[in-house]
């Protein structure tokens, strides 16, 4: 097998982007041979921009058992993740999940037991995993480099969103349609970073606010703090309503401190760690010598192929030619973990371990707040960004 032919389930604001990327052979490993949506607008779409060659369905399990493809991505709301990546699996499919792997964990753990359980590949749509920036974080903390982790600080509120983005699609924003918001539908890409750069933390407290300044009645600010097994701490604040937004990520650690900002790294480095000098230090005032780094890895040595279209190579390269894979699509939970206890202990009130999170409660919790929902949307007014409700991301 030279390509991977691959179908594309959902073809709403993603789901396209990803047809016109791999109909153009972006990614020469992968022939986009099929797509599908329940919507007839979507699909008169694909027959107008895509190849003739792709196969056009309406019914995700019809292109399963008949299309010509070996491969397929989930771009659906958030709900039909699970569902649709199982029954793709179970149909003798790789598949790729697009962000979140589900909007809870039991959906997702099961999700991931299929998977393991089938001989095909599972993997999820964390492109900002193949940013060179952040791969050098994540080399840099966890070779040793800066020393143990004090404390982790992200703040992420360029999400930028205004209200005619809520209005595009009547599955946005809702939690019926899409289970969450900030943290289910922009961040998922920040909260695997920060787990996948720093770990799990063990402590998580949040507060969050519901439609703030926006109509929605999902959540579009958040400050979480958390805890960490060594006794480090972190803060994550994200939102969807300021303008001009920051994305800044600081770890502080034994040997210096890390920030990320502009997507450019700015390390500075101790030349003697923080609890070496403070154990042999004897002079009162004093801080160990520190040098300052621009570590911002080289673009020559950078993918040539990076975010979507990265992981879609990674992914084509995994099957063809056993490359490691990227983003595998179980450790897809674990920023869905961050994101259940966030929600979960801003409903409680409590402190939550995200890897340990009362699963039964949170599902029942999310339910109460889809059936106690009395949330209408506006008329929405040319906002056309979405067109597909149920199988567009």
């Amino acid at each position: 097998m030279n390509k991977l032919r691959f179908g594309i389930v959902g073809i709403g604001n993603m789901g396209s982007g990803h047809a016109m990327n791999l109909n153009a052979g972006v990614v020469p490993e992968i022939e986009l041979t099929a797509v599908c949506d329940i919507k007839e607008d979507r699909r008169q779409w694909a027959k107008e921009h895509l190849k003739d060659s792709v196969q056009i369905y309406s019914d995700a399990i019809e292109m399963y058992e008949k299309a010509p493809i070996d491969a397929v991505i989930v771009a659906t709301p958030h709900y039909f993740h699970p569902s649709l990546v199982i029954a793709a699996l179970n149909h003798g499919l790789h598949a790729i999940s697009e962000k979140p792997i589900g909007v809870y964990t039991l959906a997702a753990k099961e999700e991931i037991e299929v998977a393991r359980k089938s001989d095909k590949v599972f993997g999820i749509m964390f492109n900002q995993r193949t940013n060179p920036v952040y791969q050098k974080v994540k080399e840099l903390v966890s070779s040793g480099e800066i020393g143990e982790i004090k404390r982790v600080v992200w703040l992420i509120t360029d999400w930028y969103r205004s209200q005619s983005y809520y209005d595009s699609g009547s599955w946005r924003a809702t939690w019926g349609g899409e289970g969450g918001g900030v943290l289910l539908n922009q961040c998922p890409h920040n909260l695997d970073l920060l787990q996948w750069i720093a770990g799990m933390p063990c402590g998580v407290r949040a507060f969050m606010k519901y439609g703030w300044e926006r109509n929605i009645e999902v959540e579009n600010d958040v400050t979480a703090f958390l805890q960490y097994p060594n006794g480090a701490t972190g803060l994550f604040v994200t939102s969807t309503h300021e303008t001009p937004g920051t994305n800044r990520l600081e770890i502080s650690a034994d040997r210096g401190k890390i920030v990320v900002e502009n997507n450019k790294i700015t390390y500075w480095r101790n030349r003697v760690g923080e609890k070496e000098f403070n154990d042999t230090f004897k002079g009162g005032f004093g801080n160990p010598e520190v040098w300052k780094i621009d570590a911002t890895p080289d673009p020559r040595f950078a993918p040539k192929l990076q975010q979507h279209m990265g992981v879609f190579q990674n992914f084509a390269n995994h099957v063809l030619k056993g490359t490691p894979l990227l983003a595998p699509g179980e450790e897809g939970i674990r920023g869905l973990q961050l994101s259940n206890a966030m929600h979960l202990s801003d409903w409680t009130g409590q402190m939550v371990d995200p890897n340990n999170i009362d699963e039964v409660l949170f599902k029942k919790l999310l339910d109460e707040h889809i059936a106690n929902s009395t949330f209408k949307k506006a008329e929405t007014d040319g906002a056309t960004l979405d067109t597909s409700n149920s199988y567009g991301d």
